[in-house]
């Protein structure tokens, strides 16, 4: 963040948007679901968005998050490295987030590495683990660790297999999204009489 400037008119209004967006109770939330899930060897940041994101910085937190949701043999990042070199740490990020993608959370979920590292949008930082989290409720494998109740869970196929004889039955039936053949008609009107004739 030391890198940035000071921002004026237009740039200042998205900025101070894109900071409102930033929820301190999810910010929480997480911060417990991530300890639940990874152990307590991860520790705890200091409250508010900058120690959020000083803890997620380097990749290692995340890293060792997505690793806790696959068992021991199937674990998509192999080698999780401390390192303080900036380049290395990005690399992590970015490996957290293909294996986030693979994990089944949308792209659109998805924060930019670069929304983590300079704290540009901490709030997609938090977008992206609610949706890794509600993918582990969902999948509900045994890799999932914490309250239920901290995130919803995705919706599921409801497949319906209906007879030939339940189809054909639906073909005479009028729904109601096409109006009703009740009700208001004709019946009874008068004419208008004759149009005024003009000469």
């Amino acid at each position: 963040m030391s890198n940035q400037g000071p921002a004026f008119g237009l740039s200042r209004d998205v900025r101070r948007r894109i900071e409102q967006k930033y929820e301190p109770d999810l910010e929480e939330r997480l911060v417990e679901w991530i300890i639940a899930q990874c152990g307590a060897k991860v520790g705890r940041p200091e409250p508010g968005r900058s120690g959020f994101q000083l803890w997620l910085k380097d990749g290692t937190v995340l890293s060792q998050l997505i690793n806790s949701l696959y068992s021991d043999d199937k674990k998509p990042i192999k080698k999780i490295q401390d390192t303080d070199k900036a380049f290395k740490q990005m690399e992590q990020v970015s490996q957290f987030l293909i294996a986030a993608e693979g994990y089944g959370v949308n792209k659109t979920d998805i924060f930019q590495t670069v929304d983590l590292w300079e704290a540009k949008d901490m709030s997609a930082v938090q977008r992206t683990l609610m949706a890794l989290g509600s993918i582990a409720i969902t999948r509900d494998d045994g890799h999932y660790h914490g309250d239920p109740n901290w995130f919803h869970r995705k919706a599921q196929e409801n497949k319906r297999d209906f007879t030939n004889e339940q189809l054909s039955q639906g073909k005479n039936i009028i729904g109601l999204q096409m109006g009703s053949n009740q009700g208001a008609s004709q019946a009874g009107t008068v004419s208008y009489g004759r149009p005024r004739q003009i000469l």
